[in-house]
């Protein structure tokens, strides 16, 4: 299994724990070493904070673990015209990843792509 996707409403704060998980298992798959699996973890559960903080109800995660450990993050349901404050987190996911990106519309990011 290299691929796993997971959907979930954001309002339910005990679906972060299932997602560091599958984040946790997804290194672990890839042979990640434990440092770099509990950096990812947080990445990913800021990047989900990141679009509960942008007023998103639920996020898809898409999860991939060949060459390496990629995450998908986007932001589904109506969204805030403006974005929460995310400058903690958007610093945190900048240092812990090899690579990130961010996808936006009307200025609010709806989607985090992690790699590591």
């Amino acid at each position: 299994m290299n691929d796993l996707v997971m959907e979930f409403d954001l309002e339910d704060d005990r679906y972060f724990t299932a997602l560091r998980l599958v984040a946790g298992a997804m290194c672990n798959i890839a042979e990640k070493d434990v440092d770099t699996a509990e950096d990812f973890k947080v990445c990913v559960s800021e990047s989900a904070l990141i679009l509960k903080n942008n007023g998103f109800s639920r996020i898809k995660a898409q999860f991939n673990a060949q060459n390496g450990v990629k995450a998908c993050l986007s932001g589904e349901g109506a969204s805030r015209s403006s974005c929460g404050d995310n400058e903690l987190s958007l610093a945190l996911i900048g240092a812990l990843v090899e690579s990130c990106s961010f996808e936006e519309k009307d200025g609010v990011i709806s989607s985090v792509a992690l790699n590591i």
